[in-house]
Order: structure tokens, then sequence, then C-alpha cells
């Protein structure tokens, strides 16, 4: 059986290492006598279907191709209406997903024949709904736990979530610069201020003179 294989890596934010598990893609496709060169790796939130590098490699992929994920929920925490839109997309394109943490999706490396391939595919596509759901699941869990946890530390410290004190002697300056004329690319090389404060800046100092 013929396919290319597109691995997929994901992290959630900026400061988490989106390419941690990519050596073991590796390791796995080789141990399947196969390799990989094009890796499709981004940060964002996994509850987000708004993710360019997966649509971006989605939109070349060819019917029988394979997404190689280390997990599944590398590919979904989404709620059921973006799940159900994402896997519609992959099932109509005729793509399959091989998961390092479902053991039944690796069989595809080892089925040469229709009716095999096409029972394997019947039961991954169960696993995968699943262990999909049970992602999201887990998703909603820690939001949940970390919402608690934000709202015991306001409790026990509410001083260090009262916000940003507001900078009186640089709004100060710039309304000071405001009133000589000056533009807003000036005001913002003399005050470092963003256009969005100068604007604040600007309606609350003229909407009380």
């Amino acid at each position: 059986m013929t396919f290319r294989i597109y691995p997929y890596l994901r992290a959630s934010t900026k400061e988490q290492d989106a390419e941690r598990a990519k050596n073991t893609l590796i390791e796995f496709a080789k141990s399947k006598g196969h390799s990989l060169s094009v890796f499709f790796i981004e940060n964002v939130s996994g509850a987000s279907l708004e993710r360019p590098k997966l649509f971006e490699m989605l939109n070349i992929m060819q019917p029988g191709d394979v997404i190689l994920i280390e997990s599944v929920d590398r590919i979904s925490r989404l709620n059921r209406e973006d799940w159900e839109t994402l896997k519609s997309i992959i099932m109509g394109k005729h793509l399959r997903i091989v998961s390092l943490d479902l053991p039944t999706s690796h069989m595809i490396f080892d089925v040469n024949d229709e009716l095999t391939s096409r029972i394997m595919d019947g039961v991954n596509s169960m696993m995968l709904e699943t262990l999909a759901a049970m992602a999201r699941q887990d998703y909603i869990e820690r939001r949940r736990k970390q919402k608690e946890g934000i709202e015991r530390a306001k409790a026990k410290t509410p001083e260090k979530y009262l916000g940003r004190k507001p900078n009186k002697e640089r709004h100060k300056l710039i309304c000071e610069l405001l009133e000589a004329g000056l533009s807003y690319r000036r005001i913002n090389k003399l005050s470092g201020a963003s256009d969005y404060l100068i604007t604040y800046c600007k309606n609350t100092y003229f909407d009380n003179i």
C-alpha cells in the first residue's frame, strides 16, 4: 500500500515546545519502514479550529495519505461541532490518522488487503471518537481547575489581582503632547505609548476639560 505520511506537532502556547515529540515520530515511522521529511508544527490551542499549519497540511494531502500524531489530543481538544467540522474534512479527503497512543491505528502499516483495511478504518474511527471526546473532557476539566485555582488565589491575596495601576505621569505626558499638536507617531516615539493608549488618553483628557 502506497501513501505519504504527514507528521503534525502542536503545543498550546509559545512557551511550550511543539517539537518535543519530533524525534519520537521519526523513530516510529522508521520502525515501520518509512521516513519523514516535512513537519507541520504550530503553537495553538487544541481547543481552537483556527490552526493555519494543520489546514495547510490538509490542503496538500491526497486520498490515502496519513496524518501522524503523538496523541489524539494533539489534533483535537475541540468541542463537538468543531470536531465534526474537522473530521468531515479529513474523511472527505479519505485521509487516515495514525496516533502513537492508538495502537490499532498502527496496523495500517501492516495491512495489504482492502477488506482488512476497511475494517480497521471502522475500528479506528470509533476509537478516535472516544479519544477525541476524552481529550475535550480533559481540556474542560483542566480549565475548571485552573479557574478554581485562580479564585482561591484571589481570595487569599486579592491585592495581587487588582490589575496594574495606571501610570499617571505617562498619561500626563501623552496629554501634554496631544495638546501640543504632535502626531501619534511622534508621541509614540517620545513616550513609547501604543496608539490604543494615546487614543484612550485623548478621549479621557479632552472629554474632561
